[in-house]
């Protein structure tokens, strides 16, 4: 029989002995209907909902983490050149993917290239050269210096810093990948179902440690009562974007508890892609204007979010690094009349399409009413998110559009998205708002690039191009089963991650 002492010293010799094997399972209620391009991070695009996906199945040079936004993953450390020309990365040793293959810097150099997600023109223009060094290091050099390099690459802004194998994609296809992804994070694959349901267990090679919990599935519960009550029967045990008729519902039930951020990446906004036609109404400012003070922003923040949400003037959020604090105008219906008046449209005008944000269809009808109350009338269209971030992207949303975006980075890069020639989502662009944005991505001066972004945010306020709601507080719904729902552990983050560290309680 092996002694007492000699067990201990053999525990402490191999510490991987002391952690247990993952067991049980955890289920999400997701919000949004799940696609396969989700779980590509070359498609990743302009939104933080792939990241849900992202942080199970792979893993990145740099990523958001509890201990700081960039923190290094997949790469145990990077340098920066003196001249800010180049950017060079050493690959933690013995990092394997799921099927066993080893990353290297050739798969870095091709996740690279792969890219098409947001932000990738404005990234790939930038990057003169990726170099392979040797198998562990790789090289970015720059055309010019460049100091959002890292926000993109390291942080939530995009998708382009996530790692795939090069040999597997060329084996089984751009298609083939997508619907059987292999990555390097946490957890591998084990079913898709598009729109239904994923089901992934425990990777127990993975490099930071192994998982707690061996498999996590996640649902698509669009519709939040569903979810709600799914919570509350036992067959989830986490749930988000709970709005606040259900939060207090969940509130007031025993052994379930709901967790808020009171801060978040998240805002919502009215976007107006017809201000860019001249015949339109929307390319009045004084109708734009109105649209703002015809809502009751307050009002809609107490019905969705218990109160906890911000007010904003701004499309980009204050924790954000070159924000400028904005707030928005009153709630002021009569002044909204009067301007819609002077802008040749006293009995108001018909505004078309209402598309809310999905799954957010109470939200848009409040805000829909809002602006009816003014005359200015719309017909709310609703749409799974897939296929309404696919039509926002792709252009074909017209009349009034109800954005979100929840993903991280800095004012500068919130705003290529919506108002640059590069934007995933911009319908037009001034002029003087493009040539201030490029003057400011070459300023390596931090204060002198500070002050031409907040001009920049500055006219995009004034000029009334889009109508800012408020900096979302995400609220999740948790079940009792639940020791770590790991809610809020990344700053700014407002899902669960990282998924190795979410815990089920013991039996």
């Amino acid at each position: 029989m092996m002694r007492p002492a000699v067990l201990a010293l053999l525990l402490l010799a191999c510490p991987g002995l002391l952690e247990a094997a993952p067991e049980g399972t955890m289920t999400w209620g997701v919000h949004a209907s799940l696609v396969a391009r989700w779980l590509d991070p070359a498609e990743t695009e302009g939104t933080i909902i792939p990241f849900m996906m992202l942080y199970a199945l792979h893993d990145a040079l740099l990523k958001p983490m509890p201990s700081g936004l960039q923190t290094p993953s997949l790469a145990e450390s990077w340098t920066m050149s003196k001249d800010g020309l180049a950017y060079e990365f050493v690959l933690r040793k013995g990092v394997k993917f799921h099927n066993g293959e080893v990353v290297t810097a050739d798969d870095v150099k091709f996740s690279f290239e792969r890219y098409r997600g947001a932000g990738a023109k404005q990234i790939k223009d930038k990057v003169r050269e990726v170099q392979v060094v040797d198998p562990g290091r790789v090289r970015f050099h720059l055309k010019e210096p460049w100091p959002d390099f890292l926000t993109y690459y390291g942080t939530t802004a995009a998708g382009v810093g996530w790692i795939v194998p090069r040999k597997y994609v060329e084996q089984v296809g751009e298609d083939g990948f997508k619907k059987a992804p292999i990555g390097a994070g946490p957890f591998r694959l084990v079913s898709f179902t598009p729109g239904i349901e994923l089901v992934a267990e425990a990777f127990e090679g993975y490099w930071r440690k192994a998982p707690s919990v061996q498999r996590l599935v996640f649902k698509v519960m669009p519709d939040d009562t569903t979810r709600a009550a799914a919570l509350k029967k036992g067959d989830v045990d986490v749930i988000f974007q709970v709005n606040g008729p259900v939060a207090e519902d969940l509130r007031r039930t025993p052994q379930l508890r709901i967790v808020s951020r009171s801060t978040g990446n998240g805002v919502f906004w009215i976007d107006l892609p017809d201000q860019w036609d001249p015949k339109s109404p929307w390319h009045d400012r004084r109708v734009r204007l109105a649209a703002s003070l015809a809502l009751d922003r307050q009002a809609v923040n107490q019905a969705e979010s218990l109160g906890t949400s911000r007010l904003t003037g701004s499309i980009v959020p204050r924790s954000f690094e070159f924000a400028l604090p904005l707030d928005p105008p009153p709630y002021d219906p009569g002044k909204a009349r009067q301007l819609l008046a002077e802008a040749g449209y006293p009995h108001g005008f018909d505004a078309g399409d209402f598309y809310p944000y999905p799954p957010l269809f109470a939200m848009g009808e409040a805000l829909s009413g809002y602006l009816g109350a003014v005359g200015i009338r719309t017909r709310i269209r609703t749409m799974e998110r897939a296929a309404f971030l696919t039509a926002w992207r792709e252009k074909r949303l017209k009349g009034v559009v109800m954005g979100l975006n929840g993903s991280g980075g800095n004012a500068s890069t919130r705003l290529e998205a919506y108002v640059t020639r590069t934007g995933i989502y911009a319908y037009g662009v001034l002029p003087e708002v493009e040539d201030l944005f490029q003057r400011q991505v070459r300023e390596l001066d931090r204060t002198k690039r500070e002050a031409l972004l907040h001009q920049i945010q500055r006219i995009v306020h004034d000029r009334v191009m889009h109508v800012p709601i408020y900096e979302l507080s995400p609220i999740a719904g948790v079940g009792p089963r639940v020791e770590q729902a790991a809610v809020g552990l990344i700053p700014g983050y407002p899902y669960s991650a990282p998924y190795e560290d979410v815990k089920l309680k013991k039996p």
